[in-house]
């Protein structure tokens, strides 16, 4: 009996023994993997971000603006007639002789801006037609009127007789950012209702040469030939800009295109309503774009214009205009191209480090006497440059630069291009002289002279 409590103590003991050797050495040990486990699962490092919530949030959805644009956009075809030239028959007979008669064939984008039928599209795309076209999203066909076209901004308004149909509003393209998605929709290689996405890439893109609005927005989406006209639009389906080039050395897209802004879009189509002809707005200053400035520099003030009134002087730097950041005369031009003359804007100017906030009324570039170089410009009427055979230049109708004078330049010639740059409108000449300080820098010129024959004058004279 004895015996046998004395083995049951030992037991006991034993178990006892074990219990406690395995809450200390063992269980601690499970217990600590259990948490390292734990906190694998739940722990985030401070510099990492959940991705995939970041994503879920950011997330940009495109068919919104897609489908509330794609029944907007048009397909633009137009017919116009050229003259095949045979050199055998001009060569014995001369000029004008042996020209056959073809038809030639162009397309382009559109867009409706009203259910009534109304379309803006560039100039370009319909210039010197003969037969316009529309084809809508759905396949209807109409013939289209030609309300009135803006070569310098590259901006024609057409009209079909229909009612009841898809149109897109406009946006305010000034409030647009860099960075911002935008939808370029139109028709490429007539590849109808073709929807492409990008960012805002810049603002207020001079593309130099003979572009004259100077304020381009400029997008990563694609666009190729075919798209000219179509709608650039943003998330919410909203008209910024009217797709008109792309930067290419193919000529099909390669990675940037550029729009006319809506709001100079907008204007233009309005005065075309209105009017038949668009009006153009100045301050009635010259600018010194080599100047190196934090805006624009004013060369100079032309008296009794608004900005003359308002108080705007030689020397002043345009910074801003109705609080819209001047960098260069881009983002000037930019500006007063939207407006009408008549209109008030507010210009901050900074005077010898003093900001001064002015309020001018712009003036009609008719209005003015535009004078530079010596020469006095005035615009052409459609029956000269028909009895011409030109498409643009402006008029000399005053001279005083006595280096012109000795070339036998008069008073009745028209210049075509100065320094290889177009002048077409009044407001070409601001341009111009913004790039050329006097006229010791003119290069080159090309006119009509008084019998109807173009000559070109190159430095030497």
């Amino acid at each position: 009996m004895k015996q046998n409590i004395k083995l049951f103590i030992v037991a006991l003991l034993g178990g006892f023994i074990s219990l406690t050797l395995y809450n200390t050495l063992i269980s601690p040990e499970k217990e600590q993997v259990n948490q390292t486990e734990t906190q694998a699962v739940n722990h985030f490092p401070v510099y990492t971000n959940n991705s995939k919530l970041v994503a879920a949030e950011s997330a940009v959805d495109f068919t919104t603006a897609a489908e509330a644009t794609v029944n907007a956009v048009v397909h633009v075809t137009n017919t116009s007639v050229g003259v095949q030239q045979d050199p055998l028959a001009q060569l014995f007979f001369g000029q004008g002789y042996g020209g056959r008669e073809y038809k030639k064939v162009g397309t382009g984008s559109g867009v409706l801006i009203s259910p009534d039928g109304y379309i803006i599209t560039n100039n370009h795309v319909i210039d010197n037609a003969t037969d316009l076209e529309i084809v809508l999203n759905n396949k209807e066909r109409y013939k289209a009127e030609l309300i009135g076209t803006d070569k310098a901004t590259d901006i024609a308004l057409l009209k079909i007789d229909a009612q009841d149909l898809h149109y897109i509003t406009f946006g305010d393209s000034d409030a647009t950012k860099i960075g911002e998605w935008a939808l370029a929709v139109g028709n490429p290689y007539n590849l109808t209702s073709t929807v492409t996405a990008g960012i805002i890439s810049a603002k207020g893109r001079d593309l130099g040469g003979n572009n004259r609005i100077e304020s381009y927005i400029q997008t990563d989406a694609a666009v190729n030939p075919g798209n000219s006209g179509g709608a650039l639009v943003n998330t919410r389906g909203e008209l910024i800009g009217i797709n008109t080039a792309i930067s290419s050395q193919t000529g099909s897209f390669v990675g940037y295109s550029f729009a006319v802004p809506s709001n100079i879009a907008k204007r233009v189509v309005e005065d075309l309503m209105e009017n038949g002809m668009v009006k153009r707005a100045v301050l009635g200053v010259s600018i010194d774009a080599e100047k190196d400035v934090n805006g624009v520099y004013v060369s100079d003030v032309s008296k009794d214009t608004g900005a003359d009134k308002a108080g705007i002087e030689k020397g002043d730097v345009i910074t801003k205009v109705n609080n819209v950041a001047i960098h260069k005369f881009a983002d000037l031009v930019g500006q007063l191209t939207a407006k009408r003359p008549g209109e008030e804007v507010i210009v901050t100017v900074d005077r010898d480090g003093s900001e001064k906030t002015l309020k001018v009324k712009l003036s009609e570039i008719n209005d003015l006497i535009t004078e530079a170089f010596g020469i006095q410009f005035g615009t052409l009427s459609d029956a000269h440059k028909k009895k011409l055979e030109v498409n643009g230049g402006l008029l000399v109708k005053k001279i005083n630069n006595n280096d012109l004078q000795k070339l036998g330049i008069r008073p009745g010639y028209v210049i075509l291009s100065i320094n290889n740059i177009n002048v077409d409108a009044l407001s070409d000449v601001d341009k111009v002289k913004s790039m050329v300080k006097s006229s010791e820098k003119i290069n080159k010129l090309v006119v009509v002279n008084l019998n109807g024959t173009k000559e070109t004058f190159s430095r030497g004279w």
